[in-house]
């Protein structure tokens, strides 16, 4: 069966699809669902963080002197191509191994080992002295933390969601790692006042700070909840009832409650039906390949999208365009990274669940090409002066345009990949999707960290300003092509890719909401027999 045209239908129209009660609660009716999302994207910030912490130490004199990073302009970008994309490798596997981890263990849990295996890496970081080798150590170790975290992350948050807030809540995720990327940026800008003569704590206390949010998440996760449709799936059906009324601060007899949970467990039995034990053999089952396919193509497209670049190499990137100074050019780090949260924030708050999914990602990949045209036509007519002691008006020209390039970013491929892949995937396969989603978004990661430092130096006249923009242009026309997700549940997925018909659905939900009905009037029964 085709994917369904949902520009010829209406999201959420309970007509098309079968979904739970489509009654609207208030936003802060469902607090224990962004409690429990909250203390999981903890781990999300590092993500940010890290992104932006290895380009701004990198610049720091204390750093380059005590690991002794000198050379050509090409040998120095090569060194910090390695030093920044060694955590992206290592986050490549944690994506990866994640899969098999969130299945065996659960989504909780896999949160914590995630914890503790990035805590170890940090520290190994905070420690190094005078060695490379430790700090590409101790970043690959982080790195398999972060990557573990960054697909558990957005598969937990989108499974506590209720459909009418989940593009909020899994857009959540954008916004901590931007906030990771400004916080990295303004402390690095900080430690940059710091006279030379400190020595290493220009350089430990960024590296070091990453340790406290990771420290705040690992002692909060004990007390949040298990995602109720990995329990279901797992066959614990009587906790995942009790887990998901807590989450929805509602009883278990509640209407709304018993509709969804009979509409998950509706779902897990239909899909074990008809292929059996979960595996990743599910890739490759009826309406699965398209949602796999979808989320590598987002996010190739997101890592390519220009944006990732600027945040890795800001410092370096504002010197190219004749910001000068290392002080000065983080600073413009610093109010790049502050944008960047506003806009996100903004999005998420009143956009996404308003403009759904689609919409957006076409508006904002156009006007960021858009925004890189220009960037690269004012380089190349009015290159910035090597030397320069002033800053020219073609330089702040520029600026503003990297500021305006990353505010469509925030809200079409920065935020709206993760939303989309925590959608699409059902049940069993969502582990995988979101697995793949992430350690695609880790291997290009790796690729564009590492050759940044060179395009910077072998594009130049705006070169790579150019290439970007065109890349952006081939993602709007794939946009094209996807159909919205927005206010569907997530067991709706598998008719919107064609898994499972309409009519089916709606047959099994009648008979596993008849179950429940059996098993209330037998625990009334037994409850009466025993008062008597």
């Amino acid at each position: 069966m085709p994917i369904i045209d949902m520009n010829t239908k209406e999201a959420g129209d309970a007509s098309f699809v079968p979904t739970a009660s489509q009654a609207q609660r208030p936003w802060n009716a469902h607090y224990r669902a962004y409690l429990c999302a909250a203390v999981g994207f903890m781990g999300i910030f590092l993500f940010g963080y890290d992104t932006g912490l290895g380009g701004g130490v990198l610049v720091l004199p204390t750093f380059a002197k005590d690991f002794n990073i000198t050379g050509t302009a090409t040998q120095v970008a090569d060194l910090q191509g390695h030093v920044v994309s060694i955590l992206q490798g290592g986050a490549f596997f944690g994506a990866i191994f994640g899969a098999p981890f969130m299945d065996y263990i659960g989504r909780k849990w896999s949160l914590m080992v995630g914890c503790i295996i990035f805590i170890i890496g940090g520290i190994v970081q905070t420690v190094a002295t005078n060695s490379l080798g430790q700090i590409y150590g101790g970043r690959f170790v982080a790195g398999l933390g972060v990557g573990l975290m960054s697909c558990v992350c957005p598969t937990y948050a989108s499974e506590i969601s209720p459909k009418e807030i989940r593009g909020r809540i899994t857009g959540l995720f954008q916004i901590v790692v931007v906030i990771g990327v400004a916080v990295s940026f303004w402390i690095n800008y900080a430690v940059s006042l710091y006279p030379a003569s400190r020595g290493a704590i220009q350089w430990r206390v960024p590296i070091g700070f990453q340790l406290v949010p990771v420290g705040i998440m690992a002692i909060l996760l004990p007390f949040i909840k298990e995602s109720p449709r990995w329990l279901a799936v797992k066959h614990k059906e009587e906790r995942a009832l009790t887990e998901l009324a807590w989450i929805r601060n509602l009883p278990a007899d509640d209407p709304l409650v018993q509709m969804e949970f009979a509409e998950i467990t509706a779902a897990v039995r239909e899909e074990e039906s008809a292929k059996g034990g979960a595996s990743w053999r599910d890739i490759l089952a009826k309406g699965n390949p398209v949602r796999f396919l979808i989320a590598f193509v987002v996010f190739t497209l997101q890592q390519w999208s220009g944006q990732n670049s600027i945040s890795y190499y800001a410092p370096t990137i504002f010197k190219a365009i004749g910001i000068t100074g290392s002080s000065t050019s983080l600073l413009a780090s610093g109010i790049y990274g502050i944008v960047k949260i506003v806009a996100t924030s903004a999005f998420i708050a009143f956009g996404v669940e308003r403009f759904g999914r689609k919409r957006p990602l076409l508006i904002g990949v156009a006007l960021m090409s858009m925004f890189l045209w220009i960037i690269g036509a004012v380089f190349n007519t009015h290159p910035p002066v090597t030397g320069s002691s002033t800053v020219s008006s073609a330089s702040i020209a520029m600026a503003v345009m990297i500021y305006l390039f990353v505010i469509p970013y925030c809200f079409s491929v920065g935020p709206l990949p993760w939303v989309i892949c925590a959608e699409i995937f059902n049940n069993r396969t969502r582990h995988y999707g979101l697995a793949t989603a992430a350690a695609t978004q880790w291997l290009w990661n790796f690729v564009v960290s590492l050759v940044t430092p060179r395009m910077v130096i072998g594009m130049p006249n705006g070169g790579i300003f150019f290439f970007f923009a065109v890349i952006n242009i081939i993602s709007f026309s794939l946009t094209l092509l996807l159909p919205e997700t927005k206010g569907l549940s997530l067991e709706s997925m598998d008719i919107v890719f064609g898994a499972i018909t309409k009519e089916e659905r709606e047959a099994e939900i009648a008979r596993q909401q008849a179950l429940l009905d059996v098993a209330d009037k037998e625990k009334v029964s037994v409850k009466h027999a025993e008062h008597v």
